[in-house]
């Protein structure tokens, strides 16, 4: 059963384009995500998976993918989200995945220009919903860097950078998220302009920035992928057998056009 708060966001998201859920993984999920994104940076890999998408021609491809850890893979089909996401007023019944960015970043981190992450290329239209969704492990707190969004600016038209010139500039009519606790989700409408702000250093902080970004996508027209080895991806996906039986069509390629090398890196 949804709670009334979480209906209420879902009623309005074609309003606003968004919506937050508190708190929606467990803790011990959180804590064995957590390890992982440590290894995934740490190792080096997640530098290794950027420059294979910045720099293909030099660059070997990674070696291990995301979902190929076992709770990242977890993550993607997290049944909780993906009952969610079946609503008609998200994705309806029919998505598939796209693909899944993980970080850790410092305290006081530099922030992120006002973009939106819609794939669409050139951007002519908004028939089919794709979502950004964005699992804070250990939440947000001032020194991470809030969150800003600007509700109803996913029904624009735009181009990811059309806001970029701005930086992060406080805009009217934006909501800023600065505060969650461990665990929580936000889902954004993929076409949703949003910023990253720089983190408040002198406000106490005890941990980094972690955040794991994964995004889905209606099915009805090719989705164009924005990695050289995304079919890699996918098959990882159907090799695990993530799922559970009940979303078939989550990893399959047939959803997808042809993958343009210039678009190498936008979303690493």
């Amino acid at each position: 059963m949804i709670a009334s708060d979480v209906a209420a966001q879902i009623g309005e998201f074609d309003k606003n384009g968004f919506l937050v859920l508190p708190g929606l993984l467990p803790a011990p999920f959180v804590e064995r995500l957590t390890r992982e994104v440590d290894h995934w940076v740490d190792s080096g890999l997640r530098q290794r998976s950027i420059d294979a998408c910045l720099r293909p021609e030099r660059s070997p491809l990674p070696e291990t993918v995301e979902l190929e850890m076992t709770a990242h893979g977890e993550l993607v089909v997290f049944p909780p989200l993906l009952e969610l996401l079946e609503d008609t007023n998200l994705l309806g019944p029919a998505f598939v995945f796209h693909h899944l960015h993980s970080d850790r970043r410092p305290s006081g981190a530099p922030g992120k220009p006002w973009h939106h992450d819609y794939e669409q290329r050139p951007q002519r239209h908004r028939r089919l919903p794709m979502v950004h969704v964005l699992h804070y492990l250990h939440g947000l707190r001032p020194g991470m860097g809030p969150l800003a969004v600007l509700p109803g600016s996913h029904h624009e038209v735009a181009e990811k950078n059309a806001r970029a010139h701005l930086g992060t500039d406080v805009l009217p009519g934006e909501v800023v998220i600065t505060e969650l606790p461990p665990g929580s989700v936000v889902v954004l409408h993929s076409a949703l302009f949003h910023t990253r702000r720089t983190g408040d250093t002198s406000a106490t902080v005890d941990s980094g920035r972690y955040m794991i970004d994964a995004s889905y996508c209606r099915t009805g027209e090719p989705w164009p992928p924005v990695k050289p080895y995304w079919r890699r991806i996918l098959a990882a996906g159907r090799e695990r057998r993530l799922g559970h039986g009940r979303w078939a069509e989550l990893f399959e390629e047939r959803h997808f056009g042809a993958y343009e090398p210039d678009r190498a890196g936008r979303a690493a």
